[in-house]
């Protein structure tokens, strides 16, 4: 008998039919005599919906109302997937948020978890009964209902599977697994049987949009293992967990992410002086504009060009603020564009084994793909490149680093 959090996305519960299919996927677990909870998000569509409805009454809602309505999405999936389990004989009770409590800070919309109080959801669990707990929201100390913001659902999924000490924490979505990259770029991609929290942490900061990040995080953070399923589909998915040092297949690379979110920036003739940097990024990061890859190269007039990419939707504010900056320091010009993405490789074989990055260049030059920035860390390497080579770019990475033969991690 095993503890397992179950986590269901909108798309999964988008109908009463889909509620209902949940429902008998939920049952087939109860029957083996696991004990289940399971998280769910508003029915696919919903959250929009409510936001539309905000927006007709005021273009500046308050944050704490808005909590209050966006998080009756999730109140009404957990009601009716509760009744569909009852339905079909299988004992269930729903909890929002605030009532199992997920405690959390009262940053309203992007709150995050500070305790969960598992006890009522353990006497539950005890008396027989499925649990079914509203995803994406909490309350805080002053008991007002708040909300965690993007990928909220996994989030509190991985929170209580930790606060339970669960044995895996299921994701169920509308892919089968996580898969070496985008199959609808290369349909040669396989799906990982097993990858590291380091390595999905990697892919999902990097453009993977299997798992949301924060959910990673508090995975790795815990220590609980994940697993992405199919949610209609059978299949053993993808194990999320930590690295397995004995594992003498583990290969050097695990999978491939891109990014067609990213926008460059360039300030030339930057003063080359203690502090010039922060003197460039500062306003940019006092914006709240992310800082992704930087480079700096140093002429031999005692001159800097400095270069940093943003996301693509910062781009026109941190140009404005970069076009500013170079007037008060004495820069020349600023130049900056849209027209690029990020192929990322990614995988904790490349610690020991050297070469890795040499082996990525040497693809994308076979390729006459040309690079216009590098980064690097333990795990990955990162490459900048015009956007209109990027399916070409991985697709050559993903032959040339042996990803294509179907294998096992």
């Amino acid at each position: 008998m095993a503890l397992i959090v179950q986590k269901f996305g909108g798309t999964s519960v988008g109908t009463p039919e889909k509620i209902q299919r949940v429902a008998e996927k939920i049952a087939q677990f109860s029957a083996a005599g696991d004990d289940v909870v399971v998280v769910v998000s508003a029915m696919s569509g919903e959250t929009n919906r409510l936001l539309a409805l905000a927006k007709e009454i005021t273009t500046k809602p308050i944050a704490r109302e808005m909590d209050v309505m966006v998080a009756t999405g999730e109140q009404v999936t957990i009601a009716l997937l509760a009744m569909a389990l009852n339905r079909i004989g299988v004992p269930a009770v729903s909890f929002t948020g605030a009532q199992v409590p997920i405690l959390t800070d009262s940053e309203h919309g992007k709150a995050r978890i500070l305790s969960i109080n598992e006890s009522s959801v353990r006497a539950q669990l005890q008396a027989g009964k499925v649990v079914v707990v509203a995803g994406f929201q909490g309350v805080d100390e002053k008991g007002d209902i708040t909300t965690l913001g993007r990928g909220g659902s996994d989030t509190t999924a991985v929170a209580l599977a930790a606060a339970l000490r669960a044995d895996e924490c299921h994701i169920y979505t509308d892919v089968d697994g996580v898969y070496t990259t985008d199959p609808r770029v290369v349909p040669q991609a396989q799906r990982l049987e097993r990858i590291t929290f380091e390595e999905m942490l990697e892919m999902a900061s990097l453009g993977s949009k299997i798992l949301q990040l924060r959910s990673v995080e508090f995975a790795g953070k815990y220590n609980v293992p994940l697993r992405v399923l199919h949610s209609f589909q059978e299949g053993p998915g993808t194990l999320i967990t930590t690295d397995d040092e004995d594992s003498m297949e583990q290969p050097i690379i695990s999978g491939i992410a891109f990014n067609r979110d990213e926008a460059k920036l360039t300030i030339r003739g930057v003063p080359d002086r203690p502090g010039v940097a922060f003197k460039i990024l500062g306003p940019i990061s006092a914006a709240n504009i992310d800082i992704d890859m930087i480079v700096q190269n140093v002429a031999q007039d005692n001159t800097t060009d400095f270069t940093f990419t943003v996301g693509n939707l910062d781009y026109d504010k941190a140009l404005e603020i970069l076009q500013a900056t170079a007037k008060d320091i004495g820069a020349g010009e600023v130049a900056g564009t849209t027209s690029i993405a990020k192929v990322s490789i990614v995988g904790v074989g490349m610690r020991s084994h050297p070469g890795v990055a040499s082996s990525m260049f040497e693809a994308l030059a076979k390729e006459n793909i040309n690079i216009q920035m590098i980064s690097t860390s333990e795990i990955k390497v990162s490459v900048v490149v015009e956007e209109k080579y990027v399916e070409l770019a991985v697709r050559a990475l993903h032959t040339a680093f042996g990803l294509d033969a179907s294998r096992k991690v």
